[in-house]
């Protein structure tokens, strides 16, 4: 197992549908870069045929002070990786790997405690998304239900647009979108923002207008630019997070939930026992 080490790569990838076609063919070209060259603004402005202006705007359009600040942090994550002939077990596994890095790149464990600690305000939560999204939230469902926090899943559009109405301060509302443009889980979102309920997006798409209705932007690992990145389901970079997040709901109270999810198994085995008798 490869040592997980933080990387810029995925806040680029984060923020990449945001840039300008020129910014584009920068990000491109550290993203894809596979070969330790000299870094410095001016060759890398002649290399890709960018000015050393567009560099800066590109590294602030990253969250850096400027391209300097941007290429230390780079330089200093750098690896190289060599192609490496695998068969297809291996491929998916190094995948599975890269997204890992990804993800431990994107933590910002500050914000997940502050997540969980909404968790634990709310009187109800609701979380959403459509397809593979869906199902992950139908899964943080399941995971939270056990240990006690009042949770709904949405699915279906119609169903969001419904429960918008029931939405108000004391409600949280996590919604799951990879690409960041699902309509009903922005629509969601945006309604229970102005009930004042607290709001968390999922994506692995950082966008600037996520500031007007989410309390909480959480960055996924993206699928794109990784090889046979299409073999991996798009809901695995979201089910990490939920697992960290849960890791974390449980860590803070870990004796009392610790015994509501065996009071949780306990009925359960309860109820199959008197099928058993029954029967």
């Amino acid at each position: 197992m490869n040592s997980y080490i933080k990387s810029i790569v995925p806040i680029i990838e984060a923020r990449y549908d945001s840039l300008t076609n020129v910014e584009k063919n920068i990000a491109d070209f550290f993203i894809n870069n596979k070969t330790e060259i000299d870094f410095s603004a001016q060759n890398v402005a002649r290399t890709i045929f960018v000015s050393e202006a567009s560099l800066s705007r590109f590294a602030k359009k990253c969250g850096f002070h400027g391209y300097r600040e941007f290429i230390y942090q780079y330089e200093k994550t750098f690896m190289r990786k060599g192609e490496a002939t695998a068969d297809s077990t291996r491929l998916v596994l190094n995948t599975y790997q890269d997204l890992l890095s990804k993800t431990y790149s994107l933590m910002d464990e500050t914000q997940i405690t502050r997540v969980v600690q909404y968790l634990f305000q709310a009187e109800r939560v609701v979380a959403c998304g459509i397809g593979s999204s869906g199902l992950a939230a139908s899964e943080m469902e399941n995971r939270f239900m056990r240990i006690g926090v009042d949770i709904d899943s949405l699915q279906d559009t119609d169903r969001m647009r419904m429960q918008a109405v029931f939405l108000n301060k004391r409600s949280l509302v996590c919604g799951f979108s990879l690409s960041g443009e699902t309509q009903g889980v922005l629509y969601l979102l945006k309604e229970a923002h102005k009930k004042g309920a607290r709001t968390v997006i999922f994506t692995a798409n950082d966008k600037d207008i996520y500031a007007d209705f989410c309390s909480e932007v959480v960055l996924l690992a993206s699928l794109q630019h990784l090889n046979h990145g299409n073999m991996i389901s798009p809901q695995f970079p979201i089910l990490v997070m939920i697992d960290i997040v849960y890791n974390y709901y449980i860590r803070h109270e870990s004796y009392e939930k610790a015994d509501m999810y065996d009071d949780t198994l306990r009925a359960l085995e309860s109820k199959n026992g008197q099928a058993k008798h029954i029967v």
